[in-house]
């Protein structure tokens, strides 16, 4: 049975692609707790051991268990699918919509322009609303909502005259240690990862042009699959930065990346600043996301998104009235609601009822744009080729 659009509390059918740490902490768990919404009718994977003891936790027939998305889709059997995979969705999500799928996509959704462009004309082909959904979880977030909401009543966008970000980002593997997660399959098809990776690398050329440097395409890839969350606070605070001045990168080693830091203008005048940092030994993850206005300061701090439940912390500073003139007061919002399950609330209401995605692909286009606008600024400041895409932004 296909959702009835009519019918806001019909119950989805989800394929889920992509069994990987964010699967198992979050989506995967969460669809199960929200079995009133959602009910997962099939898997895919590269590995067949993942499908396995997934498929038999999760009560999905050996049937519906794949190892590709050709398979996944030409099999059928679910009105939505979730694509949690690694790398560029682009050609996925095009192939799911043009097989008449709604679709949740986990970021980055493309890593070109033009990927994005035919997905968006494979969105408009079905005739239905509003069919893609980018997984920005924080824009969810309750702490998020009220941030928007007290920034209205501040005067709005006009008013702000910085936007500031700070991540701190240990391993994958420190900010997973609670979870006990099982250690990834060795049994995946190399030919097939070989041939997903030499796409990705082939979209990244595309992008920047095959001259690119290594740094160049490590930037691109931290804006792209990290740093667009923050791209999609600043686009819910006050939209999407309309220039890169500076795009840096420092502290790389054979341990990671090192550090990122981006700066421009905002709309009306405004100006972000963003510094990422890879830091292998940090005891946790924080991010921080500030918005400075004429009446005060928005701040949220957001723990490792891995940790569910735990709770978005929003403090507000401001002169308020009857205080004095040298009187500050800080009010402190939080809650224990989950980011991500807000998400999937909101993707059932969007293939349901037709509710707008807070991202979608127009947005993820912006981000995107963003990126490679960073990069073509690194370029341009140590004077390397920057070719593809990113010489047109």
């Amino acid at each position: 049975m296909t959702a009835n659009p009519t019918r806001p509390e019909a119950r989805l059918r989800v394929a889920v692609a992509g069994l990987g740490a964010i699967a198992r902490t979050a989506h995967l768990p969460l669809l199960e707790r929200r079995r009133e919404l959602f009910e997962i009718t099939a898997l895919c994977d590269l590995s067949p051991g993942a499908l396995a003891e997934l498929g038999d936790r999760y009560g999905v027939p050996p049937q519906h268990r794949h190892t590709s998305t050709d398979a996944l889709l030409a099999q059928g059997g679910f009105d939505a699918v979730l694509l949690l995979t690694s790398g560029s969705h682009g050609p996925a999500a095009e192939a799911t919509l043009r097989a008449g799928y709604a679709v949740l996509c986990e970021k980055p959704l493309a890593f070109t322009r033009a990927e994005a462009a035919r997905i968006a004309e494979a969105e408009r082909a079905q005739q239905r609303g509003p069919r893609l959904m980018v997984g920005y979880m924080k824009q969810y977030d309750p702490a998020t909502r009220r941030l928007a909401t007290l920034l209205t009543e501040a005067g709005g966008p006009s008013r702000i005259r910085s936007a500031e970000v700070c991540v701190l980002h240990p391993t994958g593997p420190d900010q997973l240690a609670f979870a006990q997660l099982p250690a990834p399959y060795d049994d995946l098809d190399a030919g097939a990862l070989a041939a997903l990776k030499a796409h990705d690398e082939a979209l990244t050329d595309a992008a920047l042009g095959s001259g690119a440097t290594e740094a160049m395409r490590s930037l691109y890839h931290i804006v792209t699959g990290s740093i667009s969350h923050d791209l999609s606070l600043l686009r819910t605070a006050v939209g999407a930065p309309e220039s890169v001045e500076l795009a840096a990168m420092w502290g790389a080693s054979a341990k990671g990346p090192g550090s990122v830091e981006l700066s421009g203008q905002l709309p009306g005048g405004a100006r972000y600043a963003i510094r990422w940092h890879f830091l292998p030994q940090h005891a946790a993850y924080r991010e921080t996301f500030a918005v400075h206005h004429e009446g005060g300061t928005l701040e949220l701090a957001f723990p490792s998104p891995y940790l569910m439940n735990a709770p978005t912390v929003l403090t507000e500073t401001s002169s308020g009235p009857g205080q004095g003139p040298h009187a500050e007061r800080r009010a402190e919002y939080r809650s224990v609601t989950e980011a991500f399950e807000e998400e999937l609330v909101a993707f059932h209401a969007m293939v349901t009822a037709g509710t707008p995605p807070r991202t979608g692909v127009d947005g993820a286009i912006e981000d995107l744009i963003t990126a490679q606008r960073a990069v073509a600024a690194y370029a341009a400041r140590h004077q390397l080729p920057c070719d593809g895409e990113a010489a047109s932004v």
